[in-house]
């Protein structure tokens, strides 16, 4: 495909509270590494994240949120997981930590997600992919104790019920000529 320009998500920016408890929290739960810390121009602090090498940062936190906003300055932050192993441990890990307030698992249909929101309460949601697709938005809870297999048996059952399903790669190749089509 030939693009006049070349768009990819490079990293997400919070404005929070305290930075220490942020970086605490997202180094040793969710094993981020610090890649750079400074100073903002207003002397506040900005802390930048990785877990990938290729990426000096994923996620950044700069200080200045205002204490009286209670809700995210960012809607969310998805982080792709590497299995649904993962995916369980986390959501255990998680039960133990002091994040404001645990959303649950769902399933999209084309994911698997835990969600919650974080200690100063922005928004994550920890996902897998799964090799379906079905017309979102699609949102349906799901067990996320149960053992693999029946995970998986149950989150494809009720892909395969939805209107619209289809397999992940049937979509991707749909998607694929859409965005050939609109490079033209």
């Amino acid at each position: 495909m030939t693009y006049s320009f070349s768009l990819t998500l490079s990293h997400v920016g919070y404005f929070v509270t305290d930075v220490d408890k942020m970086v605490d929290f997202y180094t040793r739960v969710l094993k981020f590494v610090e890649s750079d810390r400074g100073s903002r121009e207003d002397n506040g602090a900005i802390v930048f994240l990785t877990r990938d090498p290729k990426e000096h940062h994923q996620l950044v936190f700069a200080s200045g949120r205002p204490e009286k906003i209670d809700f995210s300055i960012v809607n969310q932050i998805s982080l792709r997981v590497d299995s649904l192993k993962t995916l369980r441990d986390l959501f255990f890990t998680l039960q133990k930590e002091p994040i404001q307030k645990m959303l649950g698992a769902i399933t999209h249909g084309n994911a698997i997600s835990v969600y919650f929101l974080d200690p100063e309460g922005n928004r994550v949601e920890l996902l897998i992919d799964t090799p379906w697709y079905v017309p979102q938005p699609h949102r349906h809870s799901i067990d996320i104790t149960l053992p693999d297999d029946q995970i998986w048996a149950y989150v494809e059952a009720h892909c395969r019920s939805t209107p619209g399903f289809t397999l992940a790669e049937t979509w991707r190749a749909e998607i694929t000529q859409k965005i050939k089509a609109a490079t033209l």
